[in-house]
């Protein structure tokens, strides 16, 4: 089983929101996942701190167990 981190599309037609997911690569990419890392917000202004949030222990111990 190839594990990797990406993003999941959410939301609405033309107002997308990105969940930060770990999903067997052979899953669809908006399809099943092991475990939500957190979220991204694409329209949200750059320097907002909201615009990504991440479980930062999570995403490390998923990249120490192979996660690419």
């Amino acid at each position: 089983m190839s594990v990797v981190i990406r993003l999941a599309r959410a939301g609405t037609k033309k107002r997308p929101v990105y969940h930060v997911v770990v999903a067997d690569s052979r899953f669809p990419r908006d399809g099943r996942f092991i475990e939500r890392l957190g979220h991204f917000n694409p329209l949200m202004p750059k320097d907002n701190e909201a615009r990504l949030k991440l479980d930062l222990d999570k995403v490390k111990a998923w990249l120490a167990k192979g996660a690419q």
